[in-house]
Parts: C-alpha cells; sequence; structure tokens
C-alpha cells in the first residue's frame, strides 16, 4: 500500500486530497453514494494499492477465486497516471444503477489507455462495479495538449498513446 500525506491531492482527480476525498472509502469509514463516486474511489484503489477495497467493491455475481492474485498482479505492476472521466450515465444517490465512461492512462512498460464503459448496480444502498465494456482509446492529434498537463503538444511529450 502506498500511503499518502494529508495534503497529496486524490489520484481519483477530485480537487481534494486523498484523506478528504477517496481515503476515507478505502478504509471503510464511508460508502460510495453515487456510481461515479464509486469508479473514482476504484481508480485510486489500483493506484493506493488497495486490492482489497477492489475486491470488496467489485458485485459478488462477478467475484472469482483468481481476483486477488489478478488484481495484485496489476497494481503491482502498472503505474496509474490519470483519470478523465467522459460520461456519467445516472448513478445518482437514488438510483439503482449507472454507468461511467472513462479513459485511465497508465504504464506498464510503456504508456497506454484504457477506456471502458463501466456499470454499476447498487444493492442494499451499496454500490457495486458490475463489468465494463471496453472501447478503443482515441489517441490525442499530434497539435492537441498532452494527456499529462505538460502544456506541451502531444507530438513533443508523451507522442501517441496506445
Amino acid at each position: 500500500m502506498i500511503l499518502m500525506t494529508p495534503t497529496e491531492p486524490c489520484p481519483c482527480g477530485k480537487k481534494l486530497s486523498y484523506h478528504e476525498c477517496c481515503g476515507p472509502l478505502h478504509q471503510g469509514q464511508a460508502q460510495a453514494e453515487t456510481a461515479e463516486q464509486l469508479m473514482r474511489s476504484r481508480y485510486a484503489a489500483f493506484c493506493q494499492g488497495e486490492v482489497d477495497y477492489l475486491l470488496t467493491t467489485l458485485h459478488p455475481s462477478k467475484r472469482s477465486e483468481s481476483d486477488q492474485f489478478s488484481l495484485q498482479n496489476t497494481v503491482e505492476n502498472c503505474q496509474w497516471l490519470k483519470l478523465e472521466l467522459l460520461e456519467i450515465a445516472a448513478g445518482s444517490a437514488d438510483d439503482s444503477a449507472g454507468f461511467v465512461e472513462f479513459v485511465a492512462y497508465f504504464k506498464e512498460k510503456e504508456i497506454r489507455a484504457l477506456r471502458e464503459r463501466s456499470r454499476f448496480l447498487k444493492e442494499n444502498g451499496v454500490w457495486f462495479y458490475v463489468d465494463g465494456e471496453s472501447k478503443k482509446p482515441s489517441p490525442p492529434g499530434r497539435n492537441e495538449p498532452c494527456w499529462c498537463g505538460s502544456g506541451k503538444k502531444s507530438k513533443k511529450c508523451h507522442g501517441v498513446i496506445i
């Protein structure tokens, strides 16, 4: 597990510190109120190596014996770089289902992007990640600003993301 200082920004992209944002969810002190909040907290859990949280927030019908090993391998071998939310459909505190489409940038030997439309269900007041439909990420245009926020054009910074 990676320990963050109280003032470090949360990896999920919200303008709050980790200890004000996803930290309480990871520590079991709070529960996600929306599908978006669960999606962000799961991304932060990948960044923080919070495998138990990832397993707990996975819908029980989707859990398998290999999940622990698979998730542990992912958090140990990927460096998560940035999360971009593209679309949120339903998933509010009053809903029982929702979808969040996102792009997550990560480094595993090379910088890559994962684009997914994730499905979430709320059962007995608790949100769960169910599954996701993978989509091909749209690489940034050569003259667009780089995804990393450096202010440089994509072609001069990180180039094309696979």
